[in-house]
């Protein structure tokens, strides 16, 4: 007879929390007898104690046992992740489930075991100095993760912070390697860290050597520190052990008597001397009946007097004894002194003040290539900016200051246009040809309005000029507020041309520089091949003679205006795109222009061109010399032009015509 219904669920429900608490057995059974918990448990109490100074060869068994799961155990104790149960002292890791439940996992099965009280269990919480343990012992799982995002991470944490363990680790993911970019930054690091802690010395020499052609900054980093030096005294003669960079002589030109007597002091190896100062001092407080140690006080005026009294004070212990010359002269005598090189090993040294010589010599050559390259980039600027200038000025003769704000207004040109066309490089396309326009029919307006009726009046062009330079400033302080407004680059003028650690090039200034050569090209061709550029040279040679000619040379003047301001609205664009574009922008180059047409030779692209170079080079050459104060840099860059237009007034490439002849 089958037993009842209710008897038969009661038996199912037994049946399953059996097999349950079976297979919890067995799954604890496994996490109790695996690998990695054996090797725990073998280490148990020092892992318990949690002390720096015995932990370490725990992290290093783990590190080196070869187990899959030692990654993980590692990870989760360094991440204060790893939990003790109380009861067994079994080692897991855990995930909350609530304040007072934890899930605790098996470290090799990444399995469930249980889910226990807080109260049973104890968290395992390495201090810092642990977890810079563990983090070292997990480079070596870290350089040979299968992701490579990991590796490039675990390279760039050591050479953040490298250490004497990470060499071996460092060595053995190389032969894996399989990116390239990866293998090289792993073989390099691996160069940097021999010739920085490799215990043989033909292994770190042959290192260092491998740097001499190197111009990065991570070699001459670990290079530096090998060749620092540590000022010394000893008695008597130098240890032979020391890696002796100089002897000093006291006395000599790297070591005044003073300093070293200063460094025997110092060392406790020679009494300090007593100054002037406190041997008065002293003397005062030592006057007894008119007497200071049976010197009467009026016998103090001289120094032979006071030394009497001074001696008898330090005679009856009343004062400290001051060394004399002579044992000052025996102290050093009996002393060496001497600069040691931190690094013990004097072949490493040896190499590396060798390859820091190379290195020098090729730095120095790449800082001159930087810095001439620094120069071509803002003489491209200055040449954008004072081209238009050249135009008016030359072949009109008119002192235009208002040529700053033309520059203004195609620097906002392109921010408006950049408010309605959201793609930065069709802006920068559309910005170019419309501040051109923009620039160009101000210009016109400007000449046909006020300049046309000031022809050779200067003064009075100049003030009117100013007038208008501040009248446009205000219009766009009104317009657009005083806060700079941005110009943005498109994205593949991002970042910079880098040679090497020492040399690199913005895109930005590159492209400058491209449109630079871009608007010398059209300038010339307009000048030589087009009709307005012969009536302009011709106006420019002999106005007379071409107005008698059938040339209009009041539309040549228009034409002629209105193209030197459109030029300057296209280096508004190309200065916008890494300057602030405010009301002053045009200001920051009205000076540096005019100086490029003068020195330049007024009237003459190719002297613009020469002015520009000129004041590029000049301008950066003393900016290094002076990199502190750019504005004393300014002011020597003003008084050497000064100096130049003395002795050539007409500029590096005289012009010829009317403009010559006023």
């Amino acid at each position: 007879m089958p037993p009842p219904p209710y008897l038969q669920a009661s038996m199912i429900h037994r049946t399953f929390a059996l097999i349950a608490a079976l297979i919890l057995m067995t799954v604890s059974a496994l996490a109790q007898d695996s690998a990695i918990q054996s090797l725990l448990q073998t280490h148990r109490e020092t892992i318990e104690q949690s002390s720096r100074k015995t932990i370490g060869p725990v992290i290093t068994a783990l590190a080196t046992s070869g187990l899959p799961s030692a990654q993980t155990v590692l990870e989760k104790w360094q991440a204060k992740d790893m939990w003790q149960r109380k009861a067994d002292g079994q080692f897991f890791y855990a995930e909350k489930i609530d304040s007072k439940t934890y899930e605790l996992f098996d470290f090799e099965t990444n399995s469930s075991v249980e889910k226990a009280a807080k109260s049973d269990l104890k968290q395992l919480k390495p201090n810092s100095g642990i977890r810079a343990l563990i983090g070292t012992a997990l480079v070596q799982f870290q350089l040979m993760d299968p992701d490579p995002v990991k590796r490039h991470d675990a390279l760039i944490s050591i050479e953040r912070d490298p250490e004497p363990a990470h060499l071996e680790p460092l060595r053995a993911a190389i032969a894996g390697e399989q990116d390239a970019a990866l293998l090289a930054k792993k073989q390099r690091l691996e160069r940097l860290l021999t010739a920085r802690y490799d215990a043989a010395s033909e292994a770190r020499v042959a290192a260092i050597n491998s740097f001499a052609d190197d111009l990065g900054v991570d070699a001459r980093a670990m290079l530096n520190p090998l060749v620092q030096t540590k000022r010394r005294v000893v008695a008597g003669d130098v240890p032979a052990d020391l890696n002796i960079a100089r002897r000093l002589t006291p006395g000599g030109d790297d070591l005044t008597g003073d300093a070293a007597y200063a460094m025997l002091v110092d060392a406790g190896l020679a009494p300090a001397k007593i100054d002037a100062a406190d041997i008065k001092t002293t003397l005062a407080a030592n006057i007894v009946d008119g007497t200071v140690g049976g010197v009467p006080v009026a016998e103090l005026d001289d120094m032979a007097g006071r030394d009497r009294a001074y001696a008898a004070l330090v005679a009856g212990g009343l004062a400290q004894p001051t060394p004399t010359e002579a044992q000052i002269g025996a102290a050093l005598s009996a002393h060496s002194f001497f600069d040691a090189y931190a690094e013990a090993d004097p072949a490493v040294t040896q190499a590396a003040e060798q390859a820091l010589r190379s290195i020098g010599t090729k730095v120095a050559v790449n800082q001159f290539l930087d810095l001439s390259l620094d120069a071509i980039s803002l003489a491209s600027i200055y040449f954008l900016a004072a081209i238009g200038l050249a135009i008016t000025f030359g072949v009109m003769g008119v002192i235009n200051m208002a040529h700053g704000e033309f520059i203004m207004m195609g620097a906002y040109t392109g921010y408006v246009v950049q408010q309605v066309i959201p793609d930065y490089t069709v802006s920068i396309i559309v910005a170019i040809p419309l501040a051109f326009a923009v620039t160009f029919a101000a210009g016109v307006a400007m000449e046909r309005l006020v300049i046309r009726w000031l022809y050779n009046r200067p003064l009075e062009t100049l003030l009117a000029t100013f007038g208008i330079s501040i009248a446009l400033q205000q219009i766009a302080k009104n317009i657009f507020g005083t806060q700079a407004r941005p110009l943005t680059s498109p994205g593949w003028l991002d970042g910079a041309w880098v040679l090497n650690d020492v040399v690199s090039i913005s895109y930005i200034r590159i492209a400058i520089f491209v449109l630079a050569l871009i608007f010398l090209a059209v300038f010339l061709f307009i000048m030589k091949r087009t009709r307005l550029g012969l009536e302009t040279r011709a106006v420019t040679q002999n106005p007379r003679m071409a107005a008698s000619m059938g040339i209009n040379p009041d539309r040549v003047n228009m034409l002629t205006f209105g193209l030197g301001s459109g030029i300057a609205g296209v280096a508004g664009v190309a200065i916008g795109l890494f300057a602030k574009v405010t009301s002053e922008l045009g200001s920051d180059y009205i000076v540096q222009s005019f100086m490029t047409v003068v020195v330049g030779g007024v009237g003459n692209i190719w002297g613009t061109l020469a002015g520009a170079a000129m004041i590029g080079f000049l301008q950066k050459g003393i900016e290094w010399m002076n990199p502190s104060n750019t504005l004393a840099a300014q002011t020597y860059m003003i008084v050497f032009i000064i100096i130049f237009i003395q002795f050539r007034p007409r500029g590096i490439i005289a012009l010829r015509g009317r403009a010559a002849g006023d």
